[in-house]
């Protein structure tokens, strides 16, 4: 595992035998324990593309997503409105594969460096865009700056 995170794929620490399953579980816990949860036990995430440094997406994990995130290389988040995990991509196909986890200098946000997949270019967004953040300020009001690259009626069956 790098200083920014483990690499897509990494599993978490653990070596095979009893002693050393417990020995890595508790590395999970230290470095999990590290992250300054709110008091829902949430942190916020951005989600920014590798290559671009778009900002694709925010979105809120729980430990478990974290933890899951670090084991799979793939992006897990904690859906408020559900009240559980969010595989993202699970309904859309627009997995996030996480290259990267980086916490920042408060130890409460967290930022995942990934490359969007199940469309060219990526889809992020649950309106069919490249990034959630797709409208733009100007002049006292909002404007839309990003075209809509898939219909979501077609996305979510």
């Amino acid at each position: 595992m790098s200083a920014a995170g483990p690499s897509p794929g990494a599993k978490a620490p653990s070596g095979g035998s009893a002693a050393n399953e417990v020995a890595g579980m508790g590395a999970v816990v230290r470095w999990l324990d590290e992250v300054k949860w709110d008091a829902q036990g949430l942190v916020p995430v951005i989600a920014q593309e590798q290559g671009s440094n778009d900002v694709l997406m925010f979105a809120w994990m729980n430990r478990e997503a974290l933890q899951k995130t670090a084991e799979l290389g793939r992006a897990v988040y904690f859906s408020r409105s559900r009240g559980k995990l969010w595989f993202k991509g699970e309904e859309s196909g627009h997995v996030q594969t996480v290259h990267e986890i980086r916490l920042d200098c408060d130890n409460d946000v967290i930022l995942l460096k990934v490359t969007q997949l199940g469309h060219a270019p990526g889809i992020a967004c649950h309106t069919g865009r490249h990034s959630c953040f797709f409208s733009l300020y100007e002049d006292g009001a909002w404007r839309v700056v990003e075209p809509v690259l898939k219909d979501p009626e077609t996305i979510y069956k």
